[in-house]
């Protein structure tokens, strides 16, 4: 299996990532697996990722102003965002947008929903 050269310093914490576009890559989905034994397959294969941290954040709209307005913005002062009540919020991992959702409420806290995953063009 080739491997991505960039990524080949293991000794700097980097760990060396696989080629998926070369003619020997691994196939992402076996036909022969069941659904359950494929995502048993995929998670055992992503577990090398799960505690790379990553920052996701959820952007309710956004607003443009002088230095100077915003100085004079205090406790109560109300923000025009650029979106309308109900739009879809976005999300954004590592400053990509990966996904859009809603807000939501659990139990006494604010959570996000996702209802789009937007696919990345490469």
């Amino acid at each position: 299996m080739s491997t991505d050269t960039r990524n080949s310093d293991t000794q700097g914490g980097n760990v060396p990532l696989p080629d998926l576009n070369a003619a020997d890559a691994p196939p992402l989905a076996d036909p022969s697996l069941g659904d359950d034994e494929q995502a048993s397959r995929v998670a055992s294969d992503l577990e090398a990722v799960f505690d790379v941290p990553v920052q996701v954040s959820a952007v309710l709209g956004r607003s443009r102003m002088d230095v100077a307005e915003l100085l004079k913005l205090g406790p109560g002062s109300v923000l025009e965002l650029d979106r309308r009540v109900g739009e879809a919020i976005d999300i954004y991992v590592n400053d990509r947008l990966v996904a859009r959702g809603e807000v939501v409420l659990v139990e006494d806290k604010l959570g996000v929903t996702m209802t789009e995953i937007i696919k990345a063009d490469r």
